[in-house]
């Protein structure tokens, strides 16, 4: 019987914006499902890597698959939440509509939600605490809540695999918790959920394995494999007390039962 195809695969994955390559050669391979972090210096391509892979930006070099897939055949089962940055929070929708855009893939754009979609989007709403704001104005909320509304949106799209640009930037502590005990239950569920990340503490706690990107691809592999201080220091420049910190709390809990 033959081996289930990996659920992501990156091979040889070069972006470039203009003539500056954003990143270079990127072998990287995921074939269970795990919560997933990327991380790295500002700058380093992790965003571009999520993109690259949900076709948001062209390929200088090299493929990415999907259940052993192009993209375009399973785009159905993938979901994805962008940088809160990124998005107009002035446009005039309510909350409901938003976490309602997840089930478009579904039912299409043409034909207005049934009873079954909107079923959907409360669960998904109640899911990340925000039951009770479904009726209110996007722009009217706070950037944690707004973090959780498109969290809530991709939950709708009840995909199997997730990509989140840095979803717990800019949140308060509160919804920090929340939206990472959501992915946690996510991948309890079997799902896979890639995580592009900054705080590399939060990252050794909650996340079952990471990649290390500076354009290239340091390292990869189970978080208390991969999180080493050399690993670290391949991959940052600065901050080095910091990142001693770091790869030293990641030993401790390597020795703990």
């Amino acid at each position: 019987m033959s081996l289930a195809p990996p659920l992501v695969e990156f091979h040889d994955v070069t972006v470039a914006y203009g003539r500056r390559p954003v990143l270079w050669n990127v072998d990287l391979t995921i074939s269970e499902p795990c919560l997933f972090g990327v991380v790295g210096p500002n700058g380093a391509g992790k965003s571009t890597l999520l993109k690259a892979a949900l076709g948001l930006v062209p390929l200088a070099g090299g493929m990415v698959r999907l259940f052993g897939q192009p993209l375009e055949r399973v785009r159905r089962r993938v979901g994805y939440v962008p940088q809160r940055e990124t998005v107009d929070w002035d446009f005039p929708v309510s909350v409901m509509d938003v976490v309602l855009m997840g089930t478009y893939s579904r039912v299409g754009w043409l034909r207005r939600p049934a009873a079954a979609e909107r079923a959907v989007a409360r669960e998904s709403l109640a899911r990340v605490g925000l039951e009770d704001l479904a009726d209110r104005q996007i722009g009217r909320l706070s950037g944690g809540q707004q973090q959780r509304v498109f969290l809530a949106r991709a939950l709708a799209q009840q995909a199997d695999v997730y990509f989140l640009d840095e979803p717990m930037a800019g949140v308060d502590a509160r919804s920090q918790e929340q939206i990472l005990a959501v992915l946690s239950g996510l991948r309890d569920a079997g799902k896979l959920v890639i995580v592009v990340h900054h705080d590399l503490r939060a990252v050794t706690d909650w996340f079952d394995a990471v990649a290390l990107i500076d354009m290239r691809l340091v390292a990869a592999g189970p978080t208390r494999e991969t999180l080493t201080p050399d690993n670290l220091r391949r991959t940052y420049a600065g901050a080095i007390d910091v990142l001693d910190e770091v790869g030293r709390a990641v030993q401790r809990r390597s020795r703990t039962p």
